[in-house]
């Protein structure tokens, strides 16, 4: 007869199940606790790095120095509390397992971040005033930079490779709460290695490009958003500035006409012949019709040459809206007839000038005084700290390029943002690019709006990256009455677009989309990037969309980077899920 007591094998199956299970809850428990607290000290991170930074900007290195232990602490526990062996071993669970590994590297990240990249910054912050780089008056200081170099390098190095890792790791898997934190660290990272790569570049090379070895000249190309070019806008006017042992003045200024129409255009490459013709090699104002400003800028520099007979050695480019950058610390400038501060000198220079000055010599007239008191503002030097901060801000946005004569100085150049190369894929992810052009022959770009949607992932087994430009006329319905012929080019308000897609380095064209016709598509390459170009006819008011679609190598990759034509507005970029058919 039964005693009602369970056998001793069913007993133990039943404690086994239980201390399993209680282990578990245990676990999640642990997990849970701990992933909530690190996501907590990884969101004090951003927000002590944001002090820290404007501590070092404010040249208040004491508070700068009471922030960085603390951002040390705070990296340091998120990384104790997200590297134990229950952690780890959470990592392994199917699924569910990237938000663990995801949390943790992110974590390591920071910690070496803070324990190898903000000790060599803040010595740099002891050495030179951060907030404005030795700006006094026209003149930079140069003396200090040669003594940041050593820590600056060291700590891009850190910085580089902690954005390389951080970039990597794919915050799309992870559970939102765990990918926000993450998400919101990458881009501190991010941000960091782009400020202090930058500052070890300028630590580098400023002292020889401001004539510390003694004078150097440079063609400034001042870029017409309204009339878009691939690298911002068409060239309007240009100037000679001269710089010796870091004092900055103005040499000479000329206009387009002073540069007129080649008979024998200069030699460009395949692609960019391809896609543009000989417009670039002839006429002044395409030149940056190219999309390689490592191209572009010697072309720039050999016309000024041949028609002035002054060698220089290098070119910047710049286009109308850092004119608003730089008047947002300076109040307003007065030019001809017109007085503009940061948020009326944009819509003056593109729009208002040609509606009130009819004589396009006159208008150049304008322009050049308008140059000449931007400079001005830039050279003053009132106020350093936002003349560099307004300055980075353009740059941010792609509205500054500089290319060097000095082979040296053009290997760093072309590795930066501010070089203007096309982009190299790699570590950090697979690019795409829109270019666009105008070929309205008025200003009509003043009145055109894009929006840009990028979609990746895998379809029917293929890597796939499709890119879709949206093109907006915002043109007055009466713009043939209300508009001068300098405005419309006499289109009547229509306006003509080149626009060119280009893919990751390696993949290949599976379709093409949409467009206002099958009527001018061509396509190219650029390097080893695949691009079609369609030109869009949009009359005012009306949209037209692009799609390309480009599969294989490089395509399908959630790290994809997106490049762009500088616009007036920057225009609306999208991710969405990527829809098979």
């Amino acid at each position: 007869m039964s005693d009602g007591r369970l056998p001793v094998r069913r007993r133990w199956i039943g404690w086994t199940i239980a201390a399993v299970t209680t282990l578990l809850l245990f676990a999640v428990g642990w997990v849970v606790v701990r992933g909530v607290a690190a996501a907590s000290e990884l969101q004090n991170v951003k927000s002590s790095s944001s002090q820290l930074r404007s501590a070092i900007a404010d040249g208040d290195i004491e508070r700068a120095e009471r922030i960085a232990p603390r951002i040390a602490g705070h990296t340091g526990q998120a990384r104790d509390l997200t590297s134990d062996v229950v952690w780890r071993g959470f990592e392994f669970i199917p699924w569910l397992g990237a938000n663990f590994t995801a949390m943790r590297e992110i974590a390591e990240i920071a910690d070496d971040v803070a324990s190898d990249a903000v000790i060599p910054v803040l010595d740099v912050a002891r050495s030179i005033d951060l907030g404005g780089l030795g700006l006094s008056g026209s003149r930079i200081d140069l003396t200090p930079f040669a003594a940041v170099q050593v820590p600056l390098a060291d700590a891009d190095e850190v910085l580089s490779a902690a954005d390389t890792r951080a970039l990597q790791i794919d915050a799309d898997a992870a559970l939102p709460p765990l990918a926000d934190a993450v998400r919101e660290m990458r881009d501190v990272v991010t941000e960091a290695a782009t400020i202090v790569g930058a500052l070890h570049g300028a630590s580098v090379l400023l002292p020889p490009m401001l004539g510390a070895d003694g004078p150097r000249t440079y063609v400034v190309a001042m870029q017409n958003n309204a009339e878009l070019r691939s690298e911002g806008g068409i060239i309007g006017s240009l100037a000679l500035i001269r710089a010796d042992g870091g004092h900055i003045s103005v040499v000479r200024q000329a206009s387009t006409a002073d540069l007129p129409r080649l008979d024998e255009p200069l030699a460009v490459t395949d692609s960019s012949a391809a896609l543009f013709g000989e417009g670039p090699g002839r006429h002044i104002q395409n030149v940056t019709s190219i999309p390689d400003f490592t191209e572009a800028a010697p072309l720039i520099a050999q016309r000024w040459e041949q028609q002035f007979s002054q060698p220089v050695d290098g070119v910047v480019a710049v286009d109308t809206v850092v004119a608003a950058h730089l008047l947002g610390p300076a109040g307003a400038v007065t030019f001809g007839p017109f007085t503009a501060d940061a948020d009326t000198i944009v819509p003056i220079l593109l729009s208002e000038v040609y509606a009130t000055v009819s004589d396009p010599i006159e208008q150049d007239a304008v322009f050049a005084q308008a140059a000449n008191a931007l400079f001005s503002v830039a050279l003053s030097g009132n106020d350093p700290k936002q003349l560099i901060s307004s300055l980075a801000a353009a740059a941010g946005e792609n509205r500054i390029r500089i290319w060097s004569a000095h082979e040296d100085e053009q290997g760093r150049l072309a590795a930066s943002t501010l070089g203007g190369a096309l982009p190299t894929d790699g570590a950090r992810g697979p690019h795409v690019g829109v270019l666009l052009n105008d070929i309205t022959g008025g200003k009509m770009d003043f009145y055109a709006d894009a929006d840009i949607n990028t979609a990746v992932g895998v379809c029917h087994g293929t890597p796939t990256t499709q890119v879709r430009v949206t093109w907006k006329s915002d043109a007055p319905l009466d713009a043939e009455q209300t508009l001068s012929t300098h405005v419309t080019g006499g289109s009547g308000g229509d306006i003509r677009t080149l626009i060119a897609i280009y893919g990751p380095e390696g993949a290949t064209i599976e379709s093409v989309d949409g467009g206002t016709s099958d009527e001018g598509v061509q396509t190219a390459l650029l390097g080893t990037r695949s691009v079609v170009q369609h030109e869009l006819l949009l009359s005012p008011g009306d949209s037209a969309s692009i799609a390309v679609t480009f599969v294989g190598e490089g395509a399908g990759d959630h790290r994809t980077h997106l490049q762009h034509t500088p616009m007036i507005e920057a225009p609306d970029t999208t991710r969405t899920e990527l829809t098979c058919d």
